[in-house]
């Protein structure tokens, strides 16, 4: 694991940028997204680079880690909105080449892993959980688990009820997601992180032992894993 430890938000977000930009460059690449407030950024860096570099997304091909299971794609809190909002919108990619998945079976997981088994994800970008979920991979999710419905924990449910007027009852209960061992078949991985309330995961992401108790650990075993996170985020790593 390669960890970059930044100032603050704002320079976290650029120094990702400049990981993704290089897989870009070569174009005619895939990239897998995610979504929160943890990589708007790092978007925001990509708008601006295209718009005043003319850096092109013609060529590329994206998809996503997961969505909530039981809300349309309209919906403003769905996550196919918020890709389109925060970056598909404002550059030159190909609706067509975007992929975010959807539904609320087995079926539909087995679908959209089949689209990935199609495809190598050049980088996968991920953010991570309070609780050291990376997609909605819970704590205790297998290693070896697949794109699936995920119920979400309690904790999960309470950080994303800011998006849904603070209001526990309307946030979704379930997800489906890129399990986690799809994300590790990525020929490399960024995950960026900001805050404190992220420092005691990220240090048992990268120092503490590989256990399904901390999903965010099974990425000690992936080759290639840039982790860019702000001073705060990294606030107790020892190494």
């Amino acid at each position: 694991m390669n960890v970059i430890v930044c100032e603050n938000y704002d320079e976290m977000s650029a120094k990702a940028f400049e990981v993704m930009k290089e897989v870009v460059a070569k174009g005619n690449v895939v990239l897998g997204l995610a979504t929160g407030s943890s990589p708007v950024g790092l978007y925001q860096c990509m708008i601006k680079d295209h718009e005043e570099n003319g850096t092109s997304y013609k060529s590329i091909r994206t998809y996503n880690l997961d969505e909530y299971v039981g809300i349309d794609r309209d919906n403003a809190q769905s996550y196919y909105t918020f890709m389109k909002e925060n970056l598909f919108d404002h550059i030159d990619i190909d609706p067509e080449n975007t992929h975010v998945p959807y539904g609320n079976c087995k079926e539909d997981c087995e679908a959209y892993e089949a689209q990935l088994d199609k495809v190598s994800i050049d980088l996968q970008l991920l953010g991570i959980g309070r609780n050291g979920h990376i997609g909605f991979n819970e704590p205790g999710t297998s290693f070896d688990e697949l794109t699936h419905i995920v119920d979400l924990t309690p904790s999960t449910i309470e950080a994303n009820a800011r998006f849904f007027d603070n209001d526990m009852n309307k946030v979704p209960k379930q997800a489906i997601s890129m399990g986690i061992g799809t994300i590790m078949k990525s020929k490399k991985i960024l995950l960026v992180a900001s805050g404190k309330d992220k420092a005691e995961a990220v240090k048992a992401m990268v120092e503490g032992p590989v256990t399904t108790d901390m999903p965010a650990s099974a990425l000690q075993n992936h080759p290639d894993v840039t982790v860019v996170v702000d001073k705060e985020a990294a606030g107790l790593l020892t190494k």
